[in-house]
């Protein structure tokens, strides 16, 4: 392939090597403050970033009305709605629980992406989604779960996968209309104002506004929300928007199983955990699973070229 067509995918390996090691910061960072208040550190930090970004004429934003209300509705989806049912779902299921069904997320793109972008994968495409998925259930019910079937968190789980999956096919539908940065900067902002909206809130009902920066004083949370405000949010969101403008929905979607190969082996190199030979196992099958797809989603995307030569 030429420079040009590989990029997207070395883009994309970029992003979920942010994303997963997110936890990490994530983890070190809401053991003393709440989840909220954290998400609107974060938030609000990329926003004011991006804000300087623009300022300065280092990004250009070109929005018409009609583009402000797609972004809306899909910022509304993520980061709002993914986050809000995402943090609701680790209250009521255990984190293996939410992984397995975050896992199926590139399987809801799969099946949603014929009827709203006219995508429809292969069939040995799907397969290869499939095997990437079973890559990480495998991993997580070889280290051992405990299912408590509770259909109230299974009913948020199952949300959270279904808007993860629309924010997906909408940011690859919007991508034809507006630029990677025009979505991002529209994401941060509303998701800025709305959960430092619900964090001060919280604030004043305790009667501690004046303490609302106190956290940042602890260099873990500091450390944590510039990592997952400027890396996490900004680049790896534009990075992933990016990647929704050049490649099918399905293509991308799967790429997130591998986040679970990076929080292992993040675990491994920065937390001395150990490494177990199921997570080898794991690991090669998401692995085959994401190359797999790309690879015959490259193929169609060339043969459809040639076809119109």
């Amino acid at each position: 392939m030429s420079k040009k067509n590989i990029l997207p995918y070395i883009c994309a390996v970029i992003v979920f090597c942010i994303w997963g090691l997110s936890f990490i910061f994530t983890k070190q960072a809401i053991v003393n403050v709440d989840v909220y208040h954290f998400l609107g550190l974060r938030f609000g930090t990329a926003a004011i970033v991006l804000l300087v970004l623009k300022l300065l004429n280092i990004i250009k934003l070109n929005y018409t009305k009609e583009d402000l209300y797609k972004l809306l509705l899909l910022s509304t989806i993520q980061p709002l709605a993914y986050f809000i049912l995402e943090i609701n779902a680790l209250k009521v299921n255990t984190t293996s629980e939410v992984g397995i069904m975050m896992a199926l997320i590139p399987v809801f793109v799969a099946i949603l992406a014929p009827f709203f972008l006219d995508e429809k994968p292969s069939k040995s495409q799907f397969a290869f989604i499939l095997m990437s998925v079973s890559g990480v259930i495998f991993m997580i019910v070889m280290k051992g779960l405990t299912l408590q079937i509770n259909l109230y968190g299974m009913s948020i789980l199952l949300l959270a996968v279904i808007s993860g999956a629309f924010y997906n096919i909408l940011a690859r539908k919007f991508s034809s209309d507006c630029t990677p940065v025009e979505i991002t900067f529209v994401m941060m902002w509303l998701g800025a104002i709305v959960f430092n909206s619900i964090s001060i809130y919280k604030h004043i009902r305790l009667g501690n506004l004046n303490e609302y920066f106190v956290p940042l004083q602890d260099n873990n949370v500091l450390i944590s929300v510039l990592y997952l405000g400027i890396l996490a949010s900004i680049v790896a969101f534009f990075l992933f928007n990016y990647n929704l403008s050049k490649l099918s929905a399905s293509n991308v979607a799967v790429f997130a199983n591998f986040t679970t190969v990076v929080s292992i082996l993040a675990g491994v190199f920065i937390y001395g955990e150990p490494f177990y030979w199921y997570q080898v196992v794991g690991t090669i099958i998401i692995l085959i699973g994401v190359a797999g797809t790309n690879y015959l989603g490259t193929k169609d995307h060339l043969k459809v070229q040639d076809e119109r030569r």
